[in-house]
């Protein structure tokens, strides 16, 4: 076994010298995440949309979306609290296909990371400075989130990465909230589990230092819904689902319970419309028990410009070539109708 060296050794510091916040939107961020901060423990009681494309593969696409989700954050800031996805890296199962912004910045070029790294922090950069909104990001590659972590309001971790130990420690040393999603398998002990062990302190290994991490109080779970043996759809959205996660979190001695609802993956089985029945189905379920309306105050939403998707070769100017997303009309209709019930 070998590697082959593509290029020197990669200063963090260098790199986050070249594309640091400016003083006025690194104030900017330091209020977005304090708010943010708020909702997760319930001294704030608006709902979290962490809502935008699938990935962000085109960046002037993504900066025409979020550039309309800040004018509609405004509208309906008192009830609501939106953070984009601005997700650049994407899990492939077995490796191949679109690897997202990190590996490929031009889909008609090959991948080069070193320059994916500078078009990472830019475009979250840009999302700040030109809009006042601050971001999500998949924490793909645990080794990678010093490059990004001083840019990010929200790190999600996904249900291929939520059973990987380093993922759990190096969540466990987050400072931003940070989602955990249930594993492909259903299995919510699994979740839990990994839940556990992001709100302890940990000693581990870290980008070649032995280190101690401080726990996170804000990580949190998050229901992407399921595949059985034979690849079909199990959704945990559902009444009794939500009561079961309700349940568990009680169960152990966990800060801060929180409950994300994702409503595309596995519970819409990516049928992109169906997110408008999940997240209303949601809000229906709170009203019926308190510890709903009290815990699960979340939503991950797949939105780009255009419904739908196409593939990676595509022309069409903001419309998703991984998985189908929200059109703007029926995203901006959704908030509007998710305002009028918070």
């Amino acid at each position: 076994m070998s590697f082959k060296q593509l290029s020197e050794k990669i200063n963090t510091d260098t790199v986050k010298g070249i594309t640091k916040l400016d003083p006025e939107p690194a104030a900017q961020k330091a209020a977005r995440d304090k708010e943010l901060a708020a909702i997760m423990t319930g001294e704030d009681q608006r709902l979290l949309l962490v809502i935008g494309p699938c990935s962000a593969h085109d960046e002037e696409a993504v900066m025409a979306y979020v550039q309309r989700l800040a004018a509609l954050q405004k509208e309906v800031a008192d009830k609501i609290f939106m953070v984009p996805r601005i997700y650049t890296n994407k899990p492939r199962t077995n490796g191949d296909g679109y690897k997202g912004l990190l590996h490929q910045q031009r889909l008609d070029e090959g991948s080069n990371l070193i320059r994916g790294i500078m078009a990472v922090r830019k475009l979250h950069k840009r999302v700040i400075t030109e809009t006042g909104l601050t971001t999500a990001d998949e924490m793909l590659y645990p080794e990678n989130l010093e490059l990004v972590e001083d840019l990010v309001s929200y790190v999600a971790v996904g249900a291929r990465s939520v059973e990987d130990q380093q993922h759990r420690f190096v969540a466990s040393g987050i400072d931003q909230p940070t989602g955990l999603k249930n594993p492909t398998s259903g299995n919510l002990t699994v979740m839990f589990n990994s839940l556990y062990a992001a709100q302890q302190k940990q000693e581990f290994i870290y980008n070649g230092a032995e280190v101690e991490s401080s726990s996170n109080p804000l990580a949190h779970v998050v229901l992407r819904g399921a595949l059985d043996e034979t690849g079909k759809n199990i959704p945990n959205y559902h009444y009794e689902d939500l009561l079961n996660v309700v349940a568990m979190y009680k169960a152990g001695n966990f800060k801060n319970p929180f409950v994300v609802v994702d409503t595309n993956h596995d519970n819409s089985g990516k049928k992109w419309e169906e997110q408008v029945r999940i997240v209303k189905e949601t809000m229906l379920n709170r009203t019926y028990h308190p510890d709903l309306h009290q815990m699960v105050r979340g939503f991950m939403i797949e939105s780009f410009l255009e419904d739908g998707r196409q593939e990676p070769d595509g022309q069409v100017f903001g419309q998703s070539i991984t998985d189908p997303c929200l059109g703007w009309e029926k995203t901006e209709a959704l908030v509007r109708w998710l305002y009028q019930q918070a």
